[in-house]
């Protein structure tokens, strides 16, 4: 029954955090698509997604680590962080939890969308709205290319989430960490996301994007920029273990011994010492 209970705790925590999450992301995105710069541009889309990560790590951080991002959780259980067996839950936790945050915004800004497009649902075009829930890649951007940005954006993403919280390096500030991850997913929108909005999350993409198909865009959701729907969907999941490998390989492995840190703090003088972050 315990074990039980504790699934159930972190399935709801990974989909409220995911749903939080998502609500601010997709929200700040029909902003600015419906709101033809009235109500921000490109940055508030980063920010949202950025400040809608850290509120949904301090909702569910503390219960589930509130990954909120399916190639993190599948990164973790490949490196021994967590147990295969938990996969599923978080991943329905974080799938579920991306699909009700695009309904959500689809009937809050239902009227917006009627008003702005006629209720005439596009992919592509002018008046488009697929891309308020679902990335789609530019129209210079190849399959592949397509596929490296994912790869090297999750990537990145993993690397730094590995450095915020590894306790033997310069890791966060207590209680910082969630405003830190959501800074770095803003960073990462504002200098990688111009190819294809940085999905980096098979669990932003994939779930909105199953939504629109049924809300009425149609299966062009699926068939648009050369098939890209899958590639937020695999890509991800490749980055993320390479991230995650390259930050043990390069920093994890060569961290010294307690004993070894003993011995150094010891040794060190507090005077001349300008490290900050040992």
């Amino acid at each position: 029954m315990k074990i039980t209970n504790q699934y159930v705790r972190e399935l709801l925590s990974e989909f409220l955090s995911t749903y939080i999450m998502m609500l601010f992301g997709l929200g700040s995105v029909a902003q600015v698509v419906m709101g033809g710069g009235s109500y921000g541009n490109y940055l508030s889309i980063n920010l949202g997604f950025g400040l809608g990560v850290t509120m949904g790590i301090h909702i569910g951080g503390g219960v589930s680590g509130a990954h909120m991002n399916t190639s993190v959780t599948f990164a973790m259980c490949l490196v021994g962080n967590l147990v295969w067996k938990k996969l599923p839950v978080y991943a329905l936790g974080q799938l579920l939890g991306s699909f009700l945050a695009a309904v959500t915004i689809f009937w809050l800004y239902y009227d917006a969308l009627q008003d702005y497009c006629g209720g005439n649902f596009t992919v592509t075009g002018p008046k488009a709205t697929a891309g308020i829930f679902a990335t789609y890649p530019a129209p210079f951007l190849s399959v592949a290319g397509g596929f490296i940005d994912q790869v090297v954006g999750t990537a990145v993403l993993q690397l730094c989430i590995q450095a915020i919280n590894d306790q033997k390096n310069c890791s966060a500030l207590s209680g910082t960490s969630p405003l830190v991850t959501g800074l770095l997913v803003a960073l990462i929108g504002i200098s990688l996301g111009s190819n294809s909005g940085y999905p980096i999350n098979p669990a932003r993409d994939l779930p909105p994007r199953i939504f629109t198909a049924m809300a009425g865009w149609g299966t062009t959701v699926f068939s648009a920029g050369n098939n890209w729907w899958w590639i937020p969907v695999v890509a991800p999941m490749f980055g993320s273990v390479i991230g995650v490998l390259i930050y043990k390989v390069f920093i994890e492995m060569h961290h010294p011994s307690v004993e070894q840190q003993k011995k150094h703090i010891k040794e060190k003088s507090p005077s001349t010492d300008l490290s900050l972050c040992f």
